[in-house]
């Protein structure tokens, strides 16, 4: 197999909203059965045929670099986690859906990201009201996921999925929710799985096939994988 291009995409969330077990069900198709707190950043590789089906097939690695701590974090620690931001294709927001602090803290994770974090405590949300102007120029691909969909009970689910669902329209984004410990929930040909295959296309266009991807700045981002096994890199 040759070595395939690579795509980056950050995975930025609260401790504890279950990027590490996201991270796991995408790359390994299978439940974490025992997840650990995040140190540092932790890098896993799944592989993705961009435009499936079509006469543009191609199979690229997708790098999700999942990062650790806290989004209150000393200035000390943001500066120090800045390393993990270098060459970014796409970025998914990850929020516990029974948790509102995880849901409006992801306004201050992407801002911290995208090296607009100017005002640290600048960006807290109630009511959706949120200034959209901040994210008028950005063109990294966002997708939206909140998890532990299972842990609320059925007759508030609705209104819940509702609270939320301005969270991906500020972001001009796509939303998926669900459970980490189910597979279904990315079973082949659901919704979730062509809004996930479509994210992914989505970066991989914006890398390689526009003139102005415009990634984070950062080394160059050329590094290619050798063919073979999934690789799993952890870094503390």
């Amino acid at each position: 197999m040759a070595s395939l291009d690579r795509v980056k995409v950050l995975v930025l969330g609260d401790s504890g909203v279950g990027k590490s077990s996201l991270v796991h069900l995408l790359c390994q198709n299978q439940v974490l059965g025992n997840p650990s707190w995040t140190v540092g950043c932790s890098v896993d590789v799944r592989v993705h045929d961009y435009k499936e089906g079509t006469p543009e097939e191609k199979t690229y690695y997708i790098e999700f670099w999942d990062v650790g701590g806290s989004v209150g974090s000393a200035s000390s620690v943001k500066s120090t986690r800045a390393v993990f931001y270098n060459s970014v294709n796409g970025i998914i927001l990850v929020h516990d859906l029974t948790n509102k602090k995880s849901s409006q803290n992801l306004y201050r994770w992407s801002l911290e990201a995208l090296n607009r974090d100017l005002v640290p405590t600048g960006v807290l949300v109630t009511n959706g009201d949120y200034d959209r102007e901040q994210f008028a120029d950005n063109q990294i691909p966002l997708l939206v996921i909140g998890t532990k969909l299972d842990q609320i009970h059925e007759t508030k689910r609705h209104e819940v999925l509702t609270r939320t669902a301005f969270l991906a329209e500020d972001f001009n984004a796509e939303e998926i929710n669900l459970d980490c410990t189910n597979p279904r929930y990315l079973a082949a040909g659901s919704s979730n799985a062509v809004k996930l295959s479509r994210f992914f296309d989505k970066v991989i266009e914006k890398r390689y096939f526009l003139r102005d991807g415009n990634q984070i700045p950062g080394f160059p981002d050329r590094k290619r994988f050798a063919g073979g096994t999934l690789k799993s890199l952890h870094y503390d």
